[in-house]
């Protein structure tokens, strides 16, 4: 049986939200700030998914309304990290390592399984499933970093700073995200009568 883009955009947002929870509390156990913008990271997909899944019974016109609206949700973790980053210098504290890395490949289980599961709709549904797609892809190589970073910081370099390269490193993919969605959605809408 075939799964539907509308499911699979449910399963999508429903494992983002459960994973938001646990990387939220060691983030803030832990003091890291690539884990905090990771974890506002899947509080912004499920929100993406919860409303792809509505948005699929609009009509186009609106969908692609929808699509520059989700441009700017892909800046909100940008926007978490930047007040994370402030807090970091403030307490220049180095994240416990392995905690870092160990709730970073849980994360990369998650991303990975999602985007896996959006890959076969990333053509169809335009920009909203472009963005589902994006953000699942992205937050799989932002794991990886976080992953790095706690190994590096474990035995390499015992410092805050790998933890927040990898956490500014999320801030500007999301960035690059948000253009795309932004240019999907905005082409989408010219093309509506």
């Amino acid at each position: 049986m075939t799964m539907s883009l509308r499911a699979a955009v449910l399963i999508v947002a429903l494992l983002n939200l459960a994973y938001f929870g646990v990387e939220f509390a060691v983030a803030l156990h832990i003091g890291s700030v690539s884990l905090f913008a990771d974890s506002v990271d899947f509080l912004e997909d499920t929100s993406v998914n919860l409303l792809i899944f509505f948005a699929l019974a609009w009509s186009p016109k609106t969908r692609a309304r929808i699509g520059m609206a989700m441009a700017a949700i892909l800046l909100v973790p940008a926007l978490a990290f930047l007040w994370s980053l402030w807090g970091k210098f403030a307490n220049p504290e180095p994240p416990e390592p392995f905690a870092l890395s160990a709730t970073g490949l849980g994360a990369l289980v998650i991303n990975t399984g999602c985007a896996l599961l959006l890959a076969r709709f990333r053509a169809h549904g335009g920009s909203l499933t472009k963005a589902a797609f994006l953000s699942a892809r992205n937050d799989a190589i932002a794991n990886l970093a976080i992953i790095a970073a706690g190994l590096v910081t474990a035995y390499v370099w015992r410092s805050v700073w790998p933890d927040v390269i990898v956490g500014l490193a999320i801030a500007l993919m999301n960035l690059g995200a948000a253009r795309e969605v932004w240019e999907a959605a905005h082409e989408e809408h010219k093309a509506q009568p």
